[in-house]
């Protein structure tokens, strides 16, 4: 886990001076105060300026993860809440030329989970996976430096770690394997939330409704749900 929080501050760092530069060539930067110029000489123009095929941005992310995993087997139900890492980079392509809309997409290592009870005994679930969610963006612009940017859209995702605590056996377990009271690897559902951007820094609201049933047993549910905090810097 260490590891991987370090592999994604290095990358960031690996990036900054590229997206710097990306953000001064911008058609949109104004060398005279350093920053990205939207307003073309009105208020109005912030609210409706176009996204253009070739405007993009990129962004680090990083928040916490608020999530459970809910289920009808009793040694699998996750319902109460558990807290975990949400950790990424995204990327966003302009798809109109008529108004601010833009799809998003990216890589990100979450957390999710859930803590339960059976039989008297208590249960912790840690599902890791990294998830690639794609959803359109709407930006808001109040004017030249802030954005309100709600989104919305779908996630797949494949499980790569965690594992099952059984406190009444003290006995932890993988969570991803062939047994009945495990989990499936693979998940996805829907996702919507809304951002805010000032300058290059960025924050957002998002939450994760899992639609696939991540339970081995056909006849029982098992679904997972994320409500995430992100914050960052966008180029």
């Amino acid at each position: 886990m260490k590891k991987l929080i370090l592999m994604a501050i290095v990358g960031l760092m690996a990036a900054l001076p590229m997206q710097a530069q990306h953000y001064q060539n911008s058609r949109y930067y104004n060398p005279r105060t350093g920053r990205l110029d939207y307003r073309g000489g009105s208020r109005t123009t912030y609210r409706t300026r176009p996204a253009s095929f070739m405007d993009s941005y990129y962004g680090f992310r990083v928040g916490p993860a608020f999530t459970t995993v809910s289920s009808d087997d009793p040694y699998l139900d996750g319902s109460s809440m558990k807290t975990g890492l949400n950790v990424g980079f995204a990327a966003g392509f302009g798809i109109s030329n008529h108004t601010p809309l833009y799809l998003e997409t990216g890589i990100y290592y979450t957390q999710k989970g859930g803590k339960g009870k059976a039989d008297g005994t208590r249960f912790t679930y840690n599902l890791d996976y990294l998830e690639f969610p794609l959803v359109f963006k709407y930006k808001h612009y109040v004017d030249n430096a802030f954005s309100v940017e709600p989104f919305i859209g779908g996630y797949v995702a494949c499980g790569v770690g965690g594992n099952i605590k059984d406190f009444g056996q003290r006995e932890a377990y993988k969570s991803f394997s062939d047994s009945p009271y495990t989990f499936q690897r693979f998940d996805g559902g829907l996702r919507l939330g809304c951002g805010l951007r000032y300058d290059m820094l960025y924050a957002d609201v998002t939450y994760d409704l899992g639609l696939a049933n991540v339970s081995h047993n056909a006849f029982d549910d098992a679904r997972n749900s994320a409500l995430m905090l992100n914050f960052g810097i966008e180029f």
